[in-house]
């Protein structure tokens, strides 16, 4: 199977090269970047083929691409990766408006190719085991869910994070989705009401996007549930992020840290202090499924509906923060 790279401007790319040289059947057949520096330096560093351009890696009839660019471009690239008959995995947000998720759905469709959003919390262990636990009706009724999403502002890692040209937005847009997307799964529900504040705290001054937000949603079946998506984790913090949720239901309680189980690790140039993790990994749980969807001819578990209706309440809160009130969706 033949995969290649549109883009290493989002991080998660690093990581998705180990993921797939992990695939027995595999073949990354190399990279493509507008930006041609940033291109040449990580396909010397993975030691893969830089193409020339988007058109080029596509000429070569990948039979999927990993869409890791700016949040911008997302739907530029998955449309002419779509174009050319190859399946889809983008980065989240699945785009910067609902209108642009939609044409990203329907093109995929036109095409007979899957699009698939990219949300590794969905293969979290401990996030499937309480969603096998829900599905056994292990809480009853879930009454209301209490979500943190919380890391480090981003602009350390790539500048154009905190560019709301090319971000779309701030911490909101960055950490909502994955929340967004796990309370949805959890509750086979949909979101009918958002409020939402933010501040500008951290960083005030050196960033122009949101650095704090917090949401409170409203789903179709009156669960309750809050989303912290704030970027609120020091540059020396023992991990680079973290998810956390509080289930509380009929029948007890939940308490859910997805990055819990690591090494205490002392010492080092960097810090003194860290958390490395072990056991499974959810970003090669994610990687696995895109592949076997496209082996196995069928929709992959987490689809470009399941990162349109993310990006829909991400989008609501911005709403709510300008208005001051609280948005209602339409279901």
């Amino acid at each position: 199977m033949k995969i290649g790279i549109m883009s290493f401007a989002h991080l998660h790319a690093e990581a998705y090269i180990s993921n797939l040289k992990n695939i027995a059947d595999v073949e990354i057949i190399g990279i493509a970047d507008e930006n041609q520096g940033r291109g040449k330096y990580f396909s010397e560093l993975y030691g893969l083929r830089q193409f020339s351009s988007y058109s080029e890696l596509l000429n070569n009839e990948p039979e999927g691409v990993l869409i890791c660019s700016e949040n911008t471009k997302h739907r530029e690239l998955t449309e002419m990766a779509a174009n050319a008959g190859a399946h889809v995995l983008s980065e989240k947000p699945l785009a910067l408006s609902v209108e642009d998720c939609q044409s990203m759905i329907d093109t995929c469709n036109k095409n007979n190719v899957f699009l698939m959003t990219a949300f590794p919390m969905r293969f979290s262990a401990p996030l499937m085991e309480v969603k096998k636990h829900l599905a056994e009706d292990g809480l009853g009724k879930v009454i209301a869910m209490v979500g943190t999403n919380q890391g480090q502002v981003p602009s350390h890692h790539r500048a154009w994070f905190v560019d709301k040209k090319l971000a779309g937005g701030g911490a909101i847009l960055d950490h909502t989705v994955h929340l967004a997307d796990i309370y949805r799964w959890y509750l086979n529900s949909e979101v009918v009401e958002v409020y939402a504040q933010s501040n500008h705290i951290i960083q005030a001054g050196v960033v122009d996007v949101e650095t704090g937000g917090m949401l409170m949603l409203r789903f179709d079946n009156d669960t309750f549930a809050t989303i912290d998506s704030s970027w609120s984790r020091p540059k020396r913090f023992k991990t680079w992020g973290g998810l956390t949720i509080e289930i509380i239901g009929e029948k007890g309680i939940v308490d859910i840290d997805a990055f819990s189980t690591n090494l205490h690790i002392h010492g080092g140039v960097e810090q003194h202090f860290r958390l490395d993790p072990v056991g499974s990994d959810a970003n090669q749980g994610m990687i696995d499924e895109f592949t076997a969807s496209i082996r196995d001819k069928r929709p992959p578990k987490v689809t470009g509906y399941d990162g349109y209706k993310a990006v829909e309440v991400a989008l609501a809160a911005y709403r709510s923060i300008e208005s001051g009130q609280p948005v209602l969706l339409s279901n």
